[in-house]
């Protein structure tokens, strides 16, 4: 997918423009397209966890309880707790 590109103007402290300017050299980039592919990656994981991230265990449970909690916990505690004690 490709989009239109549009500047964006930051105002950053010189010492982390200069370390940004010899990272970006060193790996053949532009500081702009090393800024757009964090900010890219960001926006990515932000609303949802990245599977790869996860553990195995949990990358097979991820998913499982989809949809909204129906059950109120405290209502249930108070009647586990009410019937316990009777």
């Amino acid at each position: 997918m490709t989009s239109a590109s549009a500047k964006l103007t930051l105002s950053l402290d010189r010492e982390i423009i200069k370390s940004a300017k010899k990272y970006a050299q060193k790996r053949g980039k532009s500081v702009s397209k090393i800024v757009q592919d964090y900010l890219s990656s960001i926006s990515k994981t932000d609303s949802k966890v990245r599977k790869e991230q996860l553990g195995p265990v949990t990358q097979e449970l991820h998913g499982v309880l989809k949809g909204k909690l129906t059950s109120d916990y405290r209502s249930d505690l108070a009647d586990y707790i009410e019937k316990k004690y009777k």
